[in-house]
């Protein structure tokens, strides 16, 4: 997965909006990580995995990738928004947490990083959210595509005035 693509082409959508809406992109923090946890509670119900009292499964893989790259966007941002590009990007799997486990520990990691805005509180999101990817059986190749898609149609949104 190449970041620093991706940081790239996420500045270039951050720009274009804040511009487009005459908005300040640094007093958006809070609004930018209520959007991961709104994006982080889609994916959750797309996958079902909290869902024990039904017998439904999970949405088609493609639906459930989408929702993931919609958070993607939203970790991506908050780098920007933080100046912490610099990420070194690896998971921090873990085999024995279960996808419930692994959703809430991203969440606890939004916490933290609200409260110490801090490299290490945004790396360990990063990091556990790459692990989120993997726990869905996404490969890196596969949500860097994903990204590109999404990235396409969210400026297509732009043009439309979404």
């Amino acid at each position: 997965m190449d970041v620093k693509k991706l940081f790239s082409m996420q500045q270039t959508l951050n720009e274009r909006i804040t511009t487009e809406h005459g908005l300040d992109d640094q007093l958006l923090f809070d609004e930018k990580l209520l959007a991961l946890q709104v994006e982080l509670g889609e994916l959750a119900n797309e996958t079902r995995c909290f869902k024990y009292w039904s017998k439904k499964g999970p949405s088609p893989d493609a639906v459930i990738l989408e929702e993931y790259v919609d958070g993607l966007h939203f970790i991506l941002t908050l780098g920007l928004t933080l100046n912490m590009t610099d990420v070194i990007v690896k998971s921090n799997a873990h085999e024995n947490r279960t996808l419930t486990e692994q959703f809430l520990l991203v969440n606890q990691r939004m916490v933290e990083l609200q409260q110490e805005r801090t490299f290490a509180s945004y790396e360990k999101l990063f990091g556990d959210f790459l692990a989120l990817g993997e726990k869905l059986n996404f490969s890196k190749e596969q949500i860097e595509q994903a990204y590109l898609e999404k990235n396409k149609v969210n400026h297509k949104r732009q043009d439309e005035g979404y």
